[in-house]
């Protein structure tokens, strides 16, 4: 196997987008002519869980199998991020020549004796202290261990005590504090010393982490160890682990019940498809966040926006094209096995038309269209996307929430819970209302490409609810403009909830900014998600990475 940073390929395409030096995406490049059984492959995300990932793959594991041992390994790395009771995700697969495209969804469940009005809201319609936040009220039934499982099941080739190696010894060695975490540990130490188990855990003798200090967690290890031996997840839900984490919630007001852990089932589902030039592709369908990027997509495509020139009318479109399907993500989805979700009126092509024709009028007028919505900020989360030799591609996506989810951790278990709750509309009557056993609508949708009857690309993002138009952003190039992964990658990204409120990369082009603010859009610099992508030549049999 052979890695290796291509910095003058980088500089060469940013210079040919335009877009500076500061836009270069991580690139990486493997390629073995002859095409032996996994001789090549890489894992891109989460730098420590992708070293994992890496290992496998040189042990012969295919791309589905370094994808779990990343995500395991990036459990103990990245604490703020996710973690084994982190509130869960999504997973995509795709099989070498397209034999198969499936996903799997490991989201979060609500308890069973939650409820829609379980949370208080004060007069301008906000939780109570952040109750759906933070605290043991604020965790669901944690599903990233079962979807890894069911992961290992059906397409893996080494079992779970091999991909949980790399994991166990970062929790029992320890690990360098990377500059996030420190960060995060800072942050939220206040939050983190209400807790006595997070205190334990994530801050060291009651002060933030700093950088370069070794992070260890031997009570996670020891989970991880009696998980290795039983060579299941089983114990998580159903066994010893499983009480010790129910015993933990009774004591502290907490919801989950041995209950609500034995009956969680991870699935497999069938992915959401779209189909534009010569492309289709495939993304996690509810409760990810996939058919919002199919939606914008549909738009631009019944716009003929490829065709389009690359003026800033044309940017007009895009981002008009993303505030409809926010304004219809945040007004009408939800779990679609527990509430009525109009899917596909929301990709037919008589909506679609009809919201590429509202925006045609709009274009012309030279203003905005008059979309409410009402947005709020999520962030955390970390993706991997992964690639053998043989063209086998994952991509996973995985999450506490927000930084260090509830904030509670199960002292003796070193397992901290993601904030699962935190995802539902906290008011009654909403399509994303909490309910019993249900699952709360988020941003992860990790996605895959297939040309030609081939898997080429598969990507996915971090960064809260920016990673719905970061993968968006990303796909857009590549699909309608046929972009490199790599163009695509370092091509500028810009956020929109549906409101006026635009936020925009400070590499957008000027005059496209000016033109926003023109019509009416506050124009906001910031950061989009970070987006890490894998592809495949099946010709070549080259695999290549970027990352941004």
């Amino acid at each position: 196997m052979r890695h290796r940073l291509t910095r003058r390929r980088t500089l060469l395409l940013t210079g040919r987008a335009a877009l500076g030096v500061a836009m270069a995406p991580r690139i990486l490049r493997s390629t073995d002519p002859a095409r032996a059984a996994n001789a090549c492959g890489i894992v891109i995300g989460e730098t420590t869980a992708a070293g994992a990932g890496v290992k496998i793959l040189a042990q012969g594991g295919n791309a589905i199998d370094a994808a779990v041992a990343a995500a395991l390994a990036a459990a103990v790395a990245s604490p703020n991020n996710c973690g084994l009771a982190g509130y869960g995700g999504h997973m995509m697969i795709a099989l070498a020549g397209g034999k198969k495209i499936t996903a799997i969804d490991f989201n979060t469940a609500a308890p069973a004796a939650a409820s829609a009005d379980m949370f208080g809201l004060d007069e301008d319609g906000a939780v109570r202290e952040r109750g759906n936040e933070f605290g043991w009220r604020a965790c669901g039934v944690p599903g990233t261990l079962a979807g890894l499982q069911l992961a290992i099941d059906r397409y893996a080739t080494k079992s779970f005590r091999e991909l949980a190696a790399p994991a166990l010894e970062l929790a029992r060695s320890g690990f360098s504090v990377s500059q996030g975490l420190a960060n995060a540990s800072r942050s939220m130490a206040a939050r983190l010393k209400k807790d006595p188990g997070s205190a334990k855990l994530l801050l060291k003798n009651g002060e933030p982490y700093r950088v370069g200090e070794t992070f260890r967690n031997p009570d996670l290890a020891n989970v991880l160890e009696t998980l290795a031996k039983e060579n299941s997840v089983e114990p998580f839900y159903r066994g010893a682990i499983a009480r010790g984490i129910t015993a933990a919630f009774q004591a502290n007001g907490g919801l989950l019940t041995d209950r609500d852990l034995s009956e969680y089932q991870a699935c497999e589902v069938e992915p959401l498809r779209f189909d534009w030039r010569g492309c289709s592709v495939f993304t996690a369908p509810l409760t990810a966040g996939g058919l919002t990027v199919v939606e914008a997509l549909s738009i631009l495509k019944a716009l003929n926006w490829a065709g389009r020139p690359p003026d800033p009318m044309r940017a007009h479109a895009r981002v008009e094209a993303l505030r409809f399907a926010w304004r219809d993500r945040l007004q009408l989805l939800g779990d679609p096995e527990k509430t009525q979700v109009p899917v596909s009126r929301l990709l037919s092509v008589d909506y679609t038309r009809d919201l590429a024709q509202q925006i045609e009028s709009a274009i012309p007028e030279k203003k905005a269209l008059p979309i409410q919505v009402e947005s709020r900020s999520h962030g955390g989360t970390v993706h991997l996307s992964s690639v053998d030799g043989q063209g086998n591609m994952a991509g996973i996506t995985l999450t506490h929430g927000n930084t260090f989810g509830a904030c509670v951790t199960v002292d003796g278990l070193g397992l901290t819970f993601g904030h699962g709750l935190s995802r539902f509309e906290p008011r009654p009557g909403h399509a994303n209302s909490i309910g019993p056993g249900k699952r709360p609508l988020h941003n992860m949708c990790p996605t895959v490409v297939v040309r030609d009857g081939h898997p080429v690309l598969t990507l996915g993002g971090a960064g809260g609810r920016r990673i719905v138009n970061g993968v968006f952003d990303t796909l857009l190039p590549f699909v309608a403009l046929d972009a490199s992964m790599e163009a695509a990658v370092a091509a500028p990204r810009l956020h929109t909830e549906g409101s006026l409120e635009l936020r925009v990369e400070r590499q957008w082009p000027e005059p496209e900014v000016e033109y926003f603010k023109s019509l009416g859009f506050e124009v906001l610099a910031a950061p989009g998600a970070k987006i890490s992508a894998v592809s495949f030549d099946p010709k070549s049999g080259e695999c290549r990475a970027a990352s941004r």
